[in-house]
């Protein structure tokens, strides 16, 4: 029987919880064998998207807005922490009507084709503020246009994310799916690192890092490139998996959806116990990542002094990161599991990713200047990175593998919602973690628009000193919520047993 049979079927409601469903759930195929290399590289190719829009925002939004536009910034925190709140509600709902659409094109590749020219064109307009608009209109500035950039980009990335599921139902084969993506993500934010450090500041500064850093040029040009990159990979990623619309899951049935129903079908989704450890583990993970990573540019320039050059070439390893973490995350998740494998790699990585840090902050290491400074950051830096892309595939294979699990304890495909969390979780990156770093920089007592010679040494020491601390306790915190995981590679293929052995029986009656 064809997948496309198999997609005609009506499950019906008969469910292996104590409760049945209360709706029809949606058919599902047979598992799919192995998906060709060229499908992987389609689908991972989309994540360059978030990966170039989340790159802006984590590691130059924050900078831009403060060192250079001359916000305050906790507004810059603020701005972006308002704007998680209208995700809060929008992702959810649109992981709901992916889940529930009826096309001739699918569920997920509307939602896909219709982002790109939306973010593309937002996140443009993002890094070209008036230079004529107060410290409010530029506030408000920045607030509009995050939230149309994180509404756009959850109509991409939340579809997308939610066809890992359903383009394979192989335990390790979904691991390999979304090391792509994760590959692709980093690489494409990276990219625009390098571009940044090697061509885009030097063409417009030739002075130090600091001053680069502080000027207004070189982001503008950053909006052109990463703009066209990210309307470039959406469209290029919905393409390439267009052909695989025949072989997904299709909709339920259709039937009256009213408003408290909606939210009444969500909540009974993400109830789910291993979920909760999943989305918990995923928004402490942001807020980590958003912390270090709205501070990069301050460490690279202000405690490291590194130069252009040297800043550049410390992206270029995080290629290197990338593939480490694409190639070890299916090993780890053959040979550990993926829980297990998560929090060994988890804890190895986030314990040790301040230790270059704590060893400047303790005079362990030679002076700003010396050589062994940049290699020693270059060298750990791309090992500890790569264990941490490493964790993060892992982590998105344990929430890809509950699809299944939500099936039968709810009665419908819910890939949509699921995938919303992630999408959720991830941008929390710039509004947790983006407030958090503020709030570091005003802790440091951190001076705006400066050369390194300006800024105290009691200020650098006290930015490294307040930061070691937040993030290895929200890292840790991070790695205890995985704990409470519940479905190993048994239950998951028990679940999928189970819902093989219902599609065989309905059809045959």
């Amino acid at each position: 029987m064809s997948n496309n049979d198999h997609n005609k079927l009506n499950l019906g409601d008969q469910m292996a919880t104590v409760n049945p469903p209360l709706e029809p759930i949606s058919q599902s195929p047979i598992p799919t064998p192995p998906l060709p290399w060229h499908t992987r590289v389609f689908y991972g190719m989309g994540a360059m998207a978030f990966g170039i829009k989340s790159n802006g925002f984590d590691y130059y939004l924050l900078a831009f807005y403060s060192q250079v536009v001359g916000l305050d910034p906790r507004l810059v925190g603020l701005a972006l922490f308002i704007s998680l709140l209208f995700d809060a509600v929008s992702d959810p709902l649109v992981g709901y009507w992916s889940d529930n659409l009826r096309s001739r094109w699918g569920r997920r590749h509307p939602f896909m084709y219709g982002a790109a020219i939306p973010v593309a064109l937002c996140f443009f307009l993002v890094w070209m503020p008036p230079e004529s608009f107060s410290d409010t209109e530029t506030f408000w500035y920045l607030l509009c246009l995050s939230v149309l950039i994180r509404t756009g980009i959850t109509f991409f990335e939340t579809p997308n994310i939610a066809l890992a599921p359903e383009l394979t139902q192989d335990y390790n084969d979904r691991s390999r799916l979304i090391s792509y993506a994760h590959f692709f993500a980093w690489s494409g934010g990276n990219f625009m690192n390098i571009a940044m450090f090697f061509i885009v500041f030097p063409l417009f500064v030739t002075g130090s890092m600091s001053e680069a850093v502080s000027s207004r040029a070189p982001y503008t040009a950053y909006g052109v490139i990463a703009s066209v990159l990210i309307f470039i990979s959406i469209m290029v990623s919905s393409a390439g998996t267009h052909s695989r619309i025949p072989t997904l899951y299709s909709p339920p049935q259709q039937r009256k959806l009213t408003v408290p129903k909606i939210f009444k079908e969500i909540f009974e989704t993400l109830a789910n116990r291993s979920f909760v450890s999943i989305f918990a583990a995923s928004m402490l993970g942001a807020m980590g990542l958003g912390l270090k990573a709205s501070l990069h540019l301050y460490f690279v320039s202000y405690f490291w002094e590194f130069t252009p050059a040297e800043t550049g070439y410390l992206s270029i390893g995080i290629f290197l990161s990338a593939f480490i973490g694409f190639k070890i995350a299916p090993f780890v998740s053959e040979r550990m599991g993926k829980k297990n494998g998560a929090i060994i790699v988890g804890l190895v990585a986030f314990v040790a990713a301040p230790i270059p840090i704590c060893m400047r902050l303790f005079d362990m290491l030679p002076a700003n200047g010396d050589p062994i400074i940049f290699w020693f950051n270059l060298i750990f830096g791309i090992v500890d990175l790569g264990l941490i892309i490493c964790f993060n595939i892992l982590v998105a294979s344990m929430l890809a593998d509950l699809a299944e699990q939500s099936e039968l304890e709810t009665g419908r495909r819910s890939e949509g919602i699921l995938a919303a969390a992630i999408t959720f979780a991830k941008k929390s990156v710039q509004g947790l973690g983006v407030l958090m770093a503020s709030f570091v920089l005003t802790l440091a007592q951190f001076p705006k628009g400066v050369s390194v010679d300006d800024v105290s040494d009691q200020a650098i020491w006290d930015l490294g000193a307040y930061f070691v601390p937040i993030v290895t306790a929200i890292y840790l915190v991070m790695i205890g919520a995985l704990t409470s995981y519940k479905l190993s590679k048994e239950d998951f293929e028990e679940n999928l047993r189970r819902l093989q052995d219902r599609t065989i029986t309905e059809h045959r009656q």
